[in-house]
């Protein structure tokens, strides 16, 4: 009895064992789908103003896809004129923009801090052909 019983156990483990060895061998030869040609792709510009110092003028080409952090030292309300974007920022939270920005010209970026209507331009970003 003793060895049919130990038989049996073995039989299981054994089953056990390559069920797993199944389940666990790697992969036969598996090549990555190669990626679709559609041009460059280019990592997003990072641009970034503080409401802290003076008025700065970040450049950008035409097209290009960026990233616009402002930084401020007590909550605001940021502003990006034309095309008109707005965040809400404070001081551990900056407003970031995402920007793809097709026509020439100058974006003034303003900042508006909470319960004050005064408004002050933080910089301006030039988007050149």
């Amino acid at each position: 009895m003793q060895a049919r019983r130990a038989l049996l156990v073995s039989a299981i483990v054994l089953g056990f064992l390559a069920l797993a060895a199944t389940l666990s061998q790697p992969p036969r030869d598996v090549k990555p789908a190669p990626a679709p040609v559609a041009g460059e792709v280019h990592p997003p510009v990072r641009l970034a103003l503080s409401a802290g110092g003076r008025p700065r003028t970040l450049r950008l080409d035409a097209g290009a896809v960026a990233s616009l952090t402002v930084k401020v030292p007590e909550a605001a309300q940021v502003e990006l004129k034309d095309p008109p974007l707005l965040a809400a920022a404070d001081a551990g939270t900056p407003a970031v923009f995402p920007l793809r920005i097709e026509r020439p010209g100058r974006y003034p970026v303003l900042v508006t801090p909470a319960g004050s209507g005064t408004q002050r331009r933080v910089g301006t970003v030039v988007v050149e052909p």
